[in-house]
């Protein structure tokens, strides 16, 4: 059975304004902490974020955009690679060792959300103190949760 040509072209408006949706979800999310670092003068924002943000709003229903996978997801690797950047050092080796926990313990614990994995390369980079766990790992996660919930709403 073929497809009609309004059906197609009816599925093609769907997509799009999924797609545009999806945009506007990510524009308000990062924008949410960009505005909060703007306004506080507070690191609100992390790198990982952003691909945290693909997957909130382009993904709202898939398993690694679960509260759970994005909290528990950027805690536990934050932690492992603060802990080990500070218990072992800065050196690259380390580095991949945080990296290689924090993918382990997300999946060990059911809590994986990619993004976060980049969250150990980004605290050897920058070298933070124990700080970074609450802001802006905690904080910011929060905050895009809380647009993220606002967003599924929104869409429904």
């Amino acid at each position: 059975m073929a497809l009609s040509t309004s059906a197609v072209g009816s599925a093609a408006r769907g997509r799009a304004i999924n797609i545009l949706l999806a945009g506007l979800g990510v524009f308000v999310g990062l924008g949410a902490v960009g505005a909060l670092a703007h306004f506080t003068g507070n690191a609100w924002v992390m790198g990982s974020f952003g691909a945290s943000c693909v997957l909130l709003f382009g993904f709202p229903d898939g398993p690694f955009s679960r509260p759970r996978n994005l909290i528990g997801g950027h805690l536990i690797s934050s932690t492992v690679g603060l802990a080990c950047l500070h218990l072992l050092g800065g050196d690259w080796y380390f580095m991949a060792l945080a990296g290689a926990l924090a993918a382990m313990l997300m999946i060990a614990s059911d809590t994986v959300h990619p993004p976060a994995g980049s969250n150990p390369v980004i605290i050897f980079l920058a070298q933070p103190g124990w700080d970074f766990l609450l802001l802006p790992t905690l904080a910011g996660a929060l905050v895009l949760l809380v647009v993220s919930w606002g967003y599924r709403k929104a869409r429904r």
